[in-house]
């Protein structure tokens, strides 16, 4: 057993692939929760998206802009939703998943079977150091890193600034990446007809709504929606592999069951904030096993609570994440830039 897996007090019969098969009885989905699921996600997001309007109208723009914080958290629900339908774990019936997935992915500027690809070869190859690029973070090695030229490394440390990472990254990721099948642009046709059909609906959707309350009203009531959820999204999935004890290994030592318990964190969150991002921070469990609908996985750390200290990760101690942009592959960890150089310096002192 490693040092990760032994840190985490896992009894010796429970390996992650054992993990894996009792997991099994927690993939029925209820077919009444999931459509409820959807409704109490959806109906909220529409009354505030008119509200929000509505305000506007009667020159309250302040108050348009304070109801987008909680407008976003139901999109970002919803593309939750949409995540579920794509490993297959909200509706027992795939083509309801893939239909419900579709429209969500209208709502949420993500092209569904698209995304679905590219998120099913980050769930294969997660942790793997030969088979990065798509579906995660960008993420360099220390040695790959000083191997850069000078605009190189420049162009590492812009990408994984914060300001980039949180702010103009995930606006340049839905509202413009999303536009064109990035990373399967010889994926076949269903890549592409997945992209072209939402930006056609999404396109449709908008002109409409300009038609009707002008292209002011729209901006100022969508667009800061849509950049807060998009923010809250990249933060999440960032969160959720870019954690100080998170698990990488080359092509040869790569376990999928290991890296799946282990290279995933446990995003300890308060109860409202689990509630709009759908328990996503059981991760370490959901990358376990997918097809858990995500309104079963806080039993699953209530039946086995010796889960709930794998990969533990607080609000608090998140923030500290952003700094850890490197994997060390000496020391077997994520390190900054700082800690890269004190490194580099300590055989010299």
């Amino acid at each position: 057993m490693s040092k990760e897996q032994s840190a985490t007090n896992l009894p010796a019969s429970g390996e992650a692939r054992n993990w894996s098969q009792i997991f099994l009885r927690y993939r029925e989905p209820s077919h009444g929760r999931s459509a409820i699921e959807l409704a109490i996600s959806f109906g909220p997001l529409a009354a505030l998206w008119v509200l929000m309007w509505l305000f506007y109208s009667f020159g309250y723009w302040w108050l348009t802009l304070l109801l987008a914080v909680p407008a976003a958290g139901f999109l970002v629900r919803l593309f939750m939703i949409q995540h579920d339908c794509g490993h297959g774990a909200f509706f027992r019936r795939r083509v309801v998943n893939d239909w419900i997935g579709r429209v969500l992915g209208v709502l949420t500027l993500t092209p569904y079977d698209f995304w679905r690809r590219t998120h099913a070869i980050h769930h294969a190859t997660s942790g793997n150091l030969e088979r990065r690029g798509i579906g995660d973070i960008d993420t360099l090695t220390v040695r790959e890193y000083l191997g850069l030229s000078r605009w190189g490394r420049l162009k590492y440390r812009l990408y994984r600034h914060p300001a980039v990472m949180f702010g103009v990254g995930p606006a340049y990721l839905f509202i413009l990446r999303h536009r064109l099948p990035i990373g399967l642009m010889r994926g076949g046709w269903t890549p592409w007809l997945s992209t072209m059909a939402t930006n056609a609906a999404a396109g449709t959707i908008v002109a409409v709504l300009i038609w009707l309350i002008g292209v002011g009203p729209f901006l100022l009531v969508h667009l800061p929606i849509m950049l807060l959820a998009a923010t809250m999204g990249v933060w999440l999935f960032y969160v959720q592999h870019q954690f100080e004890h998170t698990v990488w290994a080359d092509d040869e030592s790569w376990d999928l069951h290991e890296v799946a318990l282990y290279g995933s964190s446990h995003y300890v969150l308060p109860g409202i904030l689990r509630w709009f991002t759908a328990n996503i921070g059981i991760h370490h469990v959901h990358h376990l096993c997918s097809r858990i609908p995500y309104y079963r996985l806080p039993r699953v750390l209530r039946d086995y609570p010796e889960l709930g200290q794998i990969g533990r990760l607080t609000l608090r101690e998140s923030i500290k994440c952003v700094r850890l942009v490197l994997w060390d592959e000496h020391a077997k960890q994520l390190v900054s830039f700082r800690e890269m150089r004190r490194m580099q310096a300590a055989p010299v002192a």
